[in-house]
């Protein structure tokens, strides 16, 4: 069934109450199950597990990736099985909604985790207490839903702001849930499929396991390069490249994420790589700036940590500029981000009084957390109380910027904002890293998580569902997201201590760019070495001229200078992993695309359930796997 939808005339000349109540009267679908005991246990269940796929990801590439649609597809063939076998009944269509908007809300987070937190605990070489990390992310997450969910009849009921990957959800579970059945089926069975594929390589994958059930033999290589290394050794520069990390991984998860991401990001990712790794890195290493390790037998080795130690310097510059140039090169980000905000209500009858979450949860909600935030944030990082209530009214403002971003492009800047709070707080905390790290963390992550649950509110204004119940579905995913990943991060990434947080398979590069912009704000650049300091300054440049191409191109130039600027805080292998999945994909839909052939149904339709299969299992499988080999061999 078609979803039903104001035209632009409409929604450009109604006014809000006109919107509301043809809503209502046209999209409303009343009492139709939504936030149900079903739905709940599946949405923070699939939403606990689908997270330590993030945090997987995110160890990998700083980035996290929505599980709404993973959520909605594995939860319909669920409960699609269970109704053919006579064990349930199927899920509503408002059913899956809400418990996709509980599921993405456990997968959010992780965020935390692979960025603010890791990097405090990185610069203080100190393991947070577990519970400490529970409580302060679950904080944070809530203290997002109080700031979101006022924003949503602006944004969503009034401007009706497309929320492009929301928007996709919703349409995915229309289909699903009123369209062919079969074609529901089929990609049900095909994120599955290939999950159960990704699992299976990710336990072939390990030697310990294979050995122990006596399979080593067929074990896959970590490095599909090693039977070169058998005939001699590949150099640049005299130089191992090994030691380089230019080498071709089996991760096909990562592959997986390429294809996600898309062609253009890929191609940015390569060529950053090969310029770090093959040239830049090379030079530095002869001239003395990347400094190895010396081995007992005389060798000096290298790798990923000491070749990134000196190039994300000039990476992190390239990011920061190339993120806020094209932040500031849309004014009216900040105008429409602030229009209309404080007019008064027109509505002298508000039709959804009884179905939006009343106004009085937010007017006592957010001074009440907002404080506990604060109080939180003094215990926990012992930022000054002063320095915490500063930090609130940014997260106003921050989280009014960030949605209107959501909202236009599904791209929530993140990593814009906190390089934001961390110069604004290391002028306000000169010299305190800690405050720094604290501080930034609590606007951008508030900020962030408030802009991407409104993404998935979205869906349920299409659908016809209640807000109020998607308010409390948001809550049970932050419980169920903290719950299952706190102890799996811990476990998996923290057992040996934050010294070994960061290594060459899990570099943690948002981690490591958080920690490196409060260093720099909070020490000074002169304490780099000239050449990173040159590296700054070039990579600073760059990032404003290529960025400033793809503005003047309506983005037409391919090269990003985010894409660019990443590949020196992500090992070369990852790099070209995911540029070998994007490539793949983009082969598969010029050669396919609208062919009508069984590879345009499969690659190309159903590209996002190939990828979100492949990265659910494996990502899982790869958590599992570490566990395994360290607790239980």
């Amino acid at each position: 069934m078609a979803i039903k939808s104001l035209n632009e005339q409409q929604i450009r000349e109604w006014t809000l109450e006109q919107k509301d109540r043809w809503w209502f009267e046209n999209v409303w679908r009343g009492d139709m199950p939504q936030l149900t005991v079903r739905s709940a246990l599946t949405g923070m269940l699939l939403g606990g597990v689908l997270s330590l796929t993030n945090l997987y990801v995110g160890a990998k590439t700083g980035w996290t990736l929505g599980v709404g649609i993973t959520s909605v597809i594995l939860a319909f063939a669920m409960f699609k099985l269970l109704s053919s076998i006579g064990l349930g009944r199927e899920f509503t269509l408002l059913e899956n909604n809400c418990m996709q908007s509980i599921a993405t809300a456990a997968g959010y987070m992780t965020s935390p985790m692979i960025s603010s937190l890791a990097a405090y605990m990185l610069v203080t070489n100190q393991p947070l207490p577990m519970l400490t990390t529970m409580v302060w992310i679950s904080s944070i997450a809530i203290l997002g839903v109080l700031f979101a969910f006022p924003l949503k009849r602006r944004f969503i009921n009034d401007e009706q702001h497309p929320f492009p990957e929301g928007r996709a959800a919703g349409v995915v579970m229309d289909a699903l849930h009123s369209g062919d059945a079969a074609e529901g089926l089929l990609k049900a069975k095909i994120l599955i499929s290939t999950g159960a594929f990704s699992a299976l390589v990710k336990i072939m994958s390990s030697h310990p396991i294979m050995e122990k059930i006596k399979l080593g033999f067929l074990t896959i290589p970590e490095y599909l390069d090693e039977w070169v290394y058998k005939i001699g050794v590949l150099k640049i520069g005299g130089i191992d490249l090994r030691q380089l990390t230019v080498r071709l991984d089996s991760d096909i998860v990562m592959m997986a994420a390429g294809g996600l991401m898309g062609i253009r990001t890929g191609v940015s990712l390569i060529i950053g790589a090969v310029l770090n790794y093959c040239i830049i890195a090379p030079l530095m290493i002869h001239r003395g700036d990347i400094v190895g390790k010396a081995l007992a037998d005389g060798t000096v080795q290298y790798g990923f940590k000491s070749i990134t130690m000196w190039a994300l310097w000039g990476g992190v510059a390239m990011m920061t500029t190339a993120s806020l140039f094209a932040f500031f090169a849309k004014p009216q980000i900040f105008l429409s981000a602030f229009k209309g905000l404080f007019k008064k209500s027109e509505q002298q009858n508000d039709v959804l009084k009884d179905i939006e979450l009343p106004m009085s949860v937010f007017v006592v909600g957010i001074p009440v957390v907002g404080g506990i935030v604060v109080y939180l944030a003094h215990k926990f990082f012992g930022v000054s109380v002063i320095l915490g209530i500063i930090a609130l009214p940014l997260i106003f403002i921050f989280t009014l910027i960030a949605v209107n971003s959501t909202a236009l492009t599904s791209i929530t800047p993140i990593g814009a904002m906190g390089k934001l709070t961390q110069l604004f707080f290391g002028i306000l905390a000169p010299g305190n890293i800690t405050t720094n790290l604290a501080t930034a963390g609590i606007t951008a992550e508030v900020a962030g998580n408030a802009a991407n649950l409104l993404m998935d509110i979205k869906p349920g204004y299409m659908l016809g569902g209640k807000p109020r119940q998607q308010a409390i579905g948001h809550v049970l995913g932050i419980i169920a997201g903290a719950v299952i990943s706190v102890p799996v991060f811990y476990l998996v990434f923290l057992h040996k201590g934050p010294a070994n947080l960061i290594s060459e398979q899990y570099p943690m590069p948002a981690a490591t760019i958080w920690k490196a912009v409060a260093e720099v704000l909070t020490q000074g650049i002169s304490k780099l070495p000239v050449s990173a300091q040159w590296a700054v300054l070039i990579g600073g440049l760059l990032g404003i001229a290529l960025e400033a191409v793809r503005v003047r191109t309506k983005g037409r130039f391919w090269l990003s200078g985010i894409g660019i600027g990443l590949a020196t805080v992500i090992p070369f292998n990852t790099c070209l992993a995911m540029f070998l999945g994007s490539l793949f994909f983009w082969l598969a839909q010029q050669k396919w695309e609208n062919t009508k052939t069984w590879a345009d149904r499969v690659l190309v339709q159903n590209m996002e359930p190939i990828c979100a299969g492949i990265i659910a299992g494996g990502a899982i499988m790869g958590i599992a796997v570490i566990i395994i080999e360290n607790f239980a061999l």
